[in-house]
């Protein structure tokens, strides 16, 4: 039997440490599901407000909207998780939606090929944006945002300025179909989506791959795992989802404007943060992305009915984007 080597003054310090950390681990379960306090807060204070808020039509009408936005707020999520960012992703929505309802018109293609076209052409997309921060070695912020703007100008000249609305009833089904008493079926895209996802980042070599190339790229590199690689397989990810995003949203709208996406870019980056995907890298899980997309939902429906203007909206979710932000630097230098 070996006798134990640990100083009086060793153990003392062992029992402070350990005295703090349960003196935390309130503070620590607050921090941790922050979006989920607000939530249940802003749910409560906008049925007091106005009633109509608990209707069932109006659950229904969050459930919609939290659909694209939801979508957009996974694909966010990736690059944020190896510690870059895509200011495209919106952007790639619009633009590959409209590529495949143009090409389905003018070749008289059916719907779903239409659809698959317009997946497809943002999926490119994401690949072609991490080859160039891979592979160029471009910051991800200018090359993203550089791609946004070409984006947005070739949907405009796509468009001509003009709203397509010849989708077909095929294209437009998802989008409009319900089940039992009206519940659209839409939303189930975004669940499955989630436990997809879910599955992929917690279950799977690529998602432990994800998370650890975004806490550590230096220490994934010499640990052998593909960091170049992982993070194109991210973006093109990435793509693939604002491709669905996009046909969803013209499926729901029935129609593809000329600035289609254009207004998803400050929600779609502050919906993975609120909750508590990290800016820094690898931390986040998807549940705290559908915390941080329902929150900012019922904020806009809530401020809606109880009749706040609408260009209070933009500012309230930036202030929103300043806190989570400020939160996860708080949590980062308390908890590591």
């Amino acid at each position: 039997m070996h006798a134990s080597t640990e100083t009086p003054a060793a153990s003392a310090l062992k029992r402070t440490s350990s005295k703090g950390d349960s003196g935390n681990a309130p503070l620590a379960w607050v921090l941790q599901n922050v979006v989920w306090i607000w939530l249940v807060a802003l749910v409560v204070l906008f049925g007091l407000f106005n009633e109509f808020f608990f209707t069932v039509f109006n659950m229904q009408n969050i459930m919609v909207q939290a659909t694209v936005l939801g979508m957009l707020g996974l694909a966010m999520c990736l690059p944020l998780l190896v510690a870059e960012i895509d200011l495209s992703i919106p952007a790639n929505m619009g633009f590959s939606s409209a590529v495949g309802a143009i090409v389905m018109t003018q070749f008289g293609l059916p719907w779903w090929l239409g659809g698959l076209i317009g997946v497809a052409t943002a999926t490119a997309i994401g690949l072609f944006n991490g080859l160039c921060i891979t592979r160029l070695r471009m910051v991800s912020l200018i090359q993203t945002l550089s791609m946004m703007i070409i984006l947005q100008g070739a949907l405009l000249a796509m468009t001509r300025g003009k709203t397509l609305t010849e989708l077909g009833d095929g294209y437009v089904w998802i989008g409009q179909a319900t089940v039992a008493g009206g519940w659209p079926i839409m939303p189930l895209v975004f669940v499955a989506s989630i436990v997809g996802l879910g599955i992929l980042l917690t279950r799977t070599v690529f998602g432990r791959s994800i998370y650890a190339v975004g806490g550590n790229p230096v220490a994934s590199n010499s640990a052998g795992i593909r960091v170049d690689a992982t993070k194109i397989k991210t973006y093109t990810l990435a793509g693939f989802l604002a491709g669905i995003a996009g046909f969803l949203l013209a499926s729901w709208q029935m129609a593809i404007t000329s600035n289609q996406g254009e207004s998803f870019l400050l929600y779609a980056i502050a919906a993975p943060i609120i909750g508590g995907v990290s800016v820094f890298g690898g931390r986040g899980n998807v549940i705290g992305v559908l915390g941080g997309v329902l929150l900012l939902t019922v904020i806009q429906v809530g401020l809606a009915i109880i009749s706040v203007p609408s260009f209070y909206v933009g500012m309230i979710g930036g202030l929103m984007i300043f806190i989570a932000v400020a939160i996860d630097a708080i949590r980062v230098r308390m908890f590591g």
